[in-house]
């Protein structure tokens, strides 16, 4: 689901282009993790904002290009890309990061929303808009694909085709017996998720 999510958000609400770079925030995460593969397979250089040192090694196993932390990111994406910024951010995180994630776009970017897991919705002033001819687009996989199945079948196929390519290969953290399930959603809930969280059935 994390990839089908991802492929909507970045080529079909992001419009990402071959040669473009895109800023992943949450990137050691499960949605994170499938945005790093998937705009790599795409063409695009990747910098990815975590966290932590440990969240850094799982983005960099993901394949980014760079990893900044998320304290101080703007500055970090500034430099290196030489003052340009980068042409895309998928943010699954929301709060306090998004006016630095706008400030981060070059001309013409996109701020692609697919979640909040910062737990606070934020705000657009929208003047910030009008200055680099910015956009800010929602991407809701799920409740759009649901009238339209024919979507949701050529994302498969995308999603399909890239993994027999070698470009989708879910990073695996922590594992759990189905018994501790509610460990595993506490993980999840706390932002504690190294890859994706895997319950197995015995």
């Amino acid at each position: 689901m994390n990839y089908f999510t991802v492929e909507f958000a970045l080529v079909r609400r992001g419009r990402l282009q071959a040669g473009e770079t895109v800023l992943v925030h949450g990137a050691a995460g499960g949605v994170g993790t499938a945005a790093v593969q998937l705009a790599k397979a795409l063409g695009a250089r990747v910098i990815a904002v975590v966290s932590t040192d440990a969240k850094a090694a799982v983005a960099e196993q993901a394949g980014a290009d760079d990893v900044v932390l998320a304290d101080g990111f703007l500055a970090s994406v500034k430099q290196l890309t030489e003052g340009r910024g980068v042409d895309v951010v998928l943010d699954p995180v929301g709060g306090d990061r998004f006016t630095d994630s706008l400030r981060s776009l070059a001309e013409g970017g996109r701020v692609v929303v697919v979640g909040f897991t910062g737990g606070s919705i934020p705000e657009v002033r929208v003047n910030r808009l009008l200055l680099n001819n910015l956009d800010v687009v929602g991407a809701g996989w799920g409740g759009y694909v649901l009238s339209k199945p024919d979507v949701n079948r050529r994302i498969g196929a995308e999603v399909q085709r890239l993994a027999q390519e070698g470009f989708v290969a879910p990073v695996v953290g922590e594992r759990f017996p189905l018994e501790r399930a509610g460990e595993a959603l506490a993980v999840l809930d706390g932002r504690g998720a190294l890859g994706k969280v895997v319950l197995e059935l015995t």
